[in-house]
């Protein structure tokens, strides 16, 4: 005889109410640190990511290596991949995303702009090239950096930035010296200052530099904070030194303070210019409008390098040069079909407005101080592993003994997007606009990362 219905009804909630029970108690079994939320390949599911990847890759130039995950939309310090999965954004587009993801004020301004005037030539002037050209000089004279900031050249990169300073500098040599021996240019060990061929010269990493050898030549590698090597490195050949005053590529090792003042002390005594790239480690990250904000006027540059955080996304770059430089600089020496363009420079203008801001750079401070207190706690719990905490703001590094590409794919799995520098070295450059909670909860992501990985 069967069951009545409102048995066989009971019978079926008793044994989905057990079943549950027992999924939960195997659950609960599993540490939270080896839950994997985010695989990069969803078992039997939804593989929308790898289908738009096995379709498209095979027309892309493969000059990068990338995870199977295909992003689609972000706001803040969140993105979703195709599959709809949320992460957390440790990178913020590599320092770019300052003020977040699709902020909406920046949203709206392009939109506006885009109906209004979206490219002008050169030949002509466009009102907003005009304004933050005006804007990042005063600016950057009001927030204590690059105190006989005069002129910008506006372009489109970081690269092409430093390449307009590494010309303008070679421009400027020849000029003081005209027997043309004042052409050298000192860069460090472990910089980045670009991929294009005068701005990768000056990056002397031999794999970037070997595929394309020979570089351009006159260029000199010295130690970074090596004091002592200054006087021999820099002579009366160096028509400019290029320098991070946080190397961001090379494993986010910052410049002492005495370093760069007595570098600049020597450039003075040769007549050489003095050049801080400012591409990943400016405009507020640091909890300073600039890097080099604190340092004594003795020891500001004659040419200061923008971009990444400049457009927040948007394409653009930037070159500020004091009078020693531009009374050199003629019509002719440069030039740029994109860069200047109204759309760009509008936007560029609200940004660092906006990043500039007293209060928000008083927050990055406070959220250096967040990151900080993990790292030296995680310090304590795997000594072997965790060797340095390095950086300042919010371009930190953590220093492993180890290769930290597996802790990073955890973390990706688990929803939280990071990523490496130079040796060993974990980066953290997010948004400086992320919440706290964003960053604690970000930081349990990674130290369950972490855990997963030393097992």
């Amino acid at each position: 005889m069967s069951l009545r219905p409102s048995l066989r009804l009971a019978a079926t909630a008793s044994r989905r109410c057990s079943l549950a029970a027992r999924r939960l108690a195997s659950t609960a079994t599993i540490p939270k640190y080896k839950e994997i939320t985010h695989p990069d390949i969803l078992p039997g599911g939804n593989q929308k990511s790898q289908s738009i990847i096995d379709e498209t890759a095979p027309y892309m130039v493969t000059t990068y290596s990338r995870p199977p995950v295909v992003f689609t939309k972000a706001s803040g310090s969140h993105i979703w991949d195709a599959a709809g999965r949320q992460y957390l954004d440790f990178t913020g587009g590599i320092a770019v995303n300052s003020l977040g993801h699709n902020d909406p004020e920046l949203c709206a301004l392009l939109a506006d702009q885009a109906t209004t005037l979206t490219h002008c030539s050169n030949l002509y002037f466009n009102r907003w090239v005009g304004e933050l050209s005006k804007k990042l000089v005063v600016m950057t004279r009001e927030g204590g950096g690059m105190h006989d900031a005069k002129q910008v050249f506006v372009c489109n990169s970081g690269s092409e930035a430093n390449e307009a300073g590494i010309k303008f500098a070679r421009k400027v040599g020849k000029v003081v010296d005209p027997t043309g021996k004042k052409v050298e240019i000192v860069s460090f060990r472990n910089a980045f200052h670009g991929r294009t061929m005068g701005s990768l010269s000056a990056t002397p990493n031999p794999k970037y530099q070997e595929p394309f050898a020979p570089m351009v030549p006159g260029f000199k590698v010295g130690e970074l904070n090596d004091i002592a090597g200054i006087e021999g490195l820099v002579d009366e050949k160096t028509c400019s030194v290029i320098v991070e005053p946080i190397q961001g590529e090379g494993g986010v090792t910052p410049a002492t303070d005495e370093f760069l003042i007595a570098l600049a002390r020597r450039c003075r005594e040769v007549g050489a210019l003095l050049h801080y790239d400012e591409i990943q480690c400016g405009l507020g990250r640091t909890g300073q409008f600039w890097a080099h904000s604190h340092l004594p006027e003795e020891a500001h540059p004659d040419i200061l390098t923008t971009a990444k955080a400049l457009g927040n996304g948007f394409p653009i770059g930037a070159t500020v040069i004091n009078e020693k430089v531009g009374e050199k600089i003629k019509v002719g020496d440069h030039g740029t079909t994109f860069g200047g363009n109204p759309l760009a420079c509008r936007l560029a203008c609200n940004i660092i407005e906006r990043l500039g801001d007293k209060k928000l750079l008083e927050g990055v401070k406070q959220k250096e101080r967040v990151f900080k207190e993990t790292f030296e706690r995680w310090r304590g719990e795997w000594p072997e592993l965790v060797k340095e905490v390095r950086g300042k703001g919010l371009i930190l590094g953590l220093q492993l003994s180890e290769d930290p590409t597996p802790i990073v794919k955890a973390a990706r799995e688990r929803g939280l997007l990071v990523i490496t520098a130079g040796t060993n070295t974990l980066r953290f450059v997010p948004a400086l606009t992320i919440e706290e909670g964003q960053i604690k909860e970000g930081l349990e992501k990674l130290e369950n990362a972490i855990r997963a990985t030393r097992e």
